[in-house]
């Protein structure tokens, strides 16, 4: 699929420091070390509704590691998945009457057209679960012929005989050191968000499925020796990742809530299919975004939308910097007060840059650059750009063209436009 079109990034003077990450598996902050073009992969939306500020907060706090990698001098190539086929879309659709192709396009269409509001940086590849469909049947296949996977017989397929293919965990001795949780709550957790601990017929409970064979109602695709059917979700991620970015690429990010099972999952994938390791050097994930205390999410239903605060005339840099003023890996609550701060922010911004001197620009671009180099910090940037916005609007400043240069950090470094 064609991504949304990006953002021009400008240059800033001089280059930042390696960039330092919180790797959710190590529990520590690492110092990212690219190998010539940094490789990030960042899992996608399911689209069966359109973007909230939970998923914006997260496509937002990647971009920032996206552009402090860029101002540190590494090309970066970043790869984002769209599972465009799942149940939840699926059973969106029989509820509305949609097609789930045309449900699956217009919202995909609109959370790209939500990206290009906030600024986010578009992926270099941007696959649909759709497409990797090819890429998934040859990883599941050799999986079945290595004995990794296992067939599970399926009394409602839609042909008689049909079975589901599950990986088999035991097969990768590094299994659960990605999230590192204990027995029982791993099994909780796969069972809360997606899995299916108690199915008969598999060899353990946290086997994850791969294939999924044509049921009456659902979409399907040739699966050559699996059957028709449809990708496993953590599956999909491993193939996509593979063929673009190769074992090793640099972050894996998302959601907090993808550590396990998702991310534990796909890495697991990733070392059998090729008896190598790591997946991914490190993991990066992003808190949870709520509404009045309780998480933000399409089955409770309480969501901000971002194309409605748009609609409604929200400014998106308004709602970039609302998301900014929170540290990508707390959660936090979306509130009206939030917003209007975020506008006041803006505003006061926009009267200081608006000018044609101001105080020496230069320790501003240092302290924004080492803010969002270290872990993202995007409040202790945004701290900094408010000092010298309080010294510009009470006593001035004498540095001709100084406005320039620090519009230019809060678009570089900060992805927030004037």
């Amino acid at each position: 699929m064609i991504p949304w079109p990006s953002p021009a990034v400008p240059r800033l003077p001089g280059s930042g420091a390696p960039v330092r990450v919180f790797d959710s598996s190590e529990r520590t902050l690492v110092t990212t070390r690219p190998e010539g073009e940094a490789r990030m992969y960042v899992c996608g939306i399911t689209p069966y509704d359109a973007t909230h500020i939970g998923h914006a907060s997260t496509y937002v706090a990647f971009d920032l590691l996206h552009r402090a990698w860029l101002d540190a001098g590494h090309e970066v190539f970043y790869v984002q998945n769209v599972t465009d086929v799942d149940d939840p879309l699926l059973e969106r659709a029989n509820a509305t009457g949609d097609d789930w192709r045309a449900l699956a396009d217009r919202e995909t269409d609109r959370f790209k057209d939500d990206m290009v509001a906030l600024g986010v940086i578009a992926p270099r590849v941007f696959m649909t679960a759709v497409e990797s469909v090819p890429l998934v049947v040859e990883a599941v296949q050799n999986l079945l012929k290595d004995g990794k996977a296992y067939l599970v017989p399926t009394p409602d397929a839609l042909n008689s005989g049909a079975q589901d293919v599950y990986f088999d965990v035991s097969a990768d001795p590094d299994f659960g050191r990605v999230a590192q949780l204990p027995a029982d709550q791993a099994r909780s957790t796969f069972a809360e968000r997606g899995g299916d601990p108690d199915r008969e017929g598999k060899r353990g409970p946290l086997d994850p499925l791969l294939w999924r064979v044509a049921r009456e109602g659902e979409p399907s695709w040739e699966g050559e020796t699996l059957g028709a059917g449809r990708p496993g979700w953590h599956i999909e991620c491993a193939s996509i990742a593979l063929r673009h970015l190769g074992m090793g690429f640099d972050v894996q990010a998302g959601g907090d809530d993808l550590l396990f099972p998702h991310h534990e999952m796909s890495a697991s994938h990733g070392q059998v299919i090729t008896g190598d390791q790591p997946f991914a050097q490190h993991y990066a994930h992003a808190g949870m975004v709520r509404l009045d205390g309780e998480k933000m999410s399409k089955s409770r239903g309480n969501l901000v939308f971002v194309s409605k605060l748009r609609a409604a005339g929200v400014d998106p840099q308004t709602i970039r910097l609302a998301i900014l003023a929170h540290h990508y890996r707390t959660s936090w609550d979306w509130t009206d007060e939030g917003l209007a701060a975020a506008q006041v922010r803006l505003d006061r911004w926009k009267d200081a840059l608006s000018r044609q001197e101001g105080p020496d620009p230069e320790p501003v671009l240092a302290a924004v650059r080492e803010a969002v180099g270290t872990d993202l910090d995007a409040p202790k940037a945004l701290a900094a750009v408010d000092a010298w916005v309080d010294e510009v609007l009470t006593t001035g400043g004498s540095v001709e063209g100084a406005p320039g240069l620090v519009a230019r950090t809060i678009d570089g470094l900060l992805g927030v436009r004037f």
